[in-house]
């Protein structure tokens, strides 16, 4: 079972954003960005592009909204997405509002928040949704 599989059946504390039947997003708890959020579906596939095609599709369809409650909640260009998947073997996307290409360098420090802070956040984006 990995960790986001633990996340979702609430094993292990999270900031959800949003969740469906088949999808649950959060906040990056590493994030890169104020904001940034992580979308992972409910079965445990490692790489994204092994996911059933009902599930690649609908996983766009989910995050659009929670990409747009971001860009409404932060100041920035645009939500960038990003699809790594070395860190967890279990396929997740990344929303991340950013100005500039390197707002997404994942080699970059990640920034780090209070409990409170992520919690204000969290509240932010879902009052957006």
């Amino acid at each position: 079972m990995t960790i986001f599989t633990k996340i979702i059946h609430g094993e292990i504390p999270s900031y959800k954003i949003a969740e469906s039947e088949k999808f649950y997003a959060f906040l990056d708890i590493f994030p890169l960005q104020k904001g940034h959020t992580l979308i992972v579906p409910k079965i445990e596939v490692d790489k994204i592009f092994d996911l059933p095609d009902t599930y690649l599709s609908e996983l766009m369809l989910f995050a659009k909204p929670i990409a747009h409650a971001i860009a409404a909640s932060f100041p920035c260009n645009r939500v960038g997405m990003a699809t790594v998947g070395l860190e967890v073997p279990h396929a997740h996307v990344h929303l991340i509002p950013i100005n500039a290409a390197v707002d997404m360098e994942f080699s970059q420090p990640k920034l780090s928040f209070t409990a409170e802070e992520f919690k204000a956040i969290q509240i932010l984006i879902i009052s957006k949704l």
